[in-house]
């Protein structure tokens, strides 16, 4: 008996994967970072959060808000406490002015006890010597450092500025201490005298040329 052949199987054709358009390199969006800070010229800090943010502060600074802690509680929560006690005393309390005062004034105290005391307690100094050493170095703007900086455009154009990079807690612009988040604080971190800058400002972006690292 001759053996009947075998029928091979047909092969299936495999499809191909159709190559994925990419897109231009030009309409890809990249976030926006702040600039990486030098840890070098921070000290360890005393604590730190679960979030890992910490409060960067001077040692000067850091003395200020431990002395208007003290102040807060050893202080003003006793007066308030007397002056709603004499209040309670007058009575009928749903007319009493000077209760709601009182316990108005209780709540922002006692709301600045709890952030005052949660700055302190992740306080991380910033270390001026560090960061003018830093400077030397690599001749490059430090959280720390005072920069003289000149406006080239703008109702300021020619107008010098001196300013003190702080962290947020110790920012006070009009005494020119500015916060290292603060739109010309970012845009000065990390560049070297002689560079321009552009920053955002309400009415447009205003061009500053950094003039020295004082």
């Amino acid at each position: 008996m001759a053996q009947k052949s075998q029928k091979a199987k047909p092969v299936k054709p495999t499809k191909k994967a159709m190559p994925q358009a990419k897109s231009p390199a030009s309409k890809v969006k990249l976030p926006v970072r702040p600039p990486m800070i030098d840890t070098s010229t921070l000290e360890v800090a005393t604590a730190t959060r679960q979030d890992g943010k910490v409060t960067l502060v001077t040692r000067e600074g850091l003395e200020v808000l431990k002395e208007e802690l003290d102040l807060l509680e050893n202080t003003k929560r006793k007066e308030i406490a007397g002056r709603i006690k004499e209040a309670v005393s007058y009575g009928d309390l749903s007319e009493n002015s000077e209760y709601e005062e009182a316990k108005n004034e209780q709540a922002f105290v006692e709301g600045r006890i709890m952030v005052l005391t949660e700055q302190i307690k992740y306080a991380q100094i910033i270390d001026e010597k560090a960061a003018q050493a830093q400077t030397a170095k690599m001749m490059t703007v430090q959280l720390g450092n005072k920069v003289r900086i000149k406006a080239l455009n703008g109702k300021n154009s020619g107008i010098t500025f001196e300013y003190t990079i702080v962290g947020t807690t110790e920012a006070d612009p009009l005494n020119e201490k500015i916060s290292n988040e603060s739109p010309v604080g970012i845009s000065l971190l990390n560049c070297k005298v002689g560079e321009k800058v552009d920053v955002k400002a309400p009415l447009g972006v205003v061009t500053y040329q950094i003039m020295s690292i004082i």
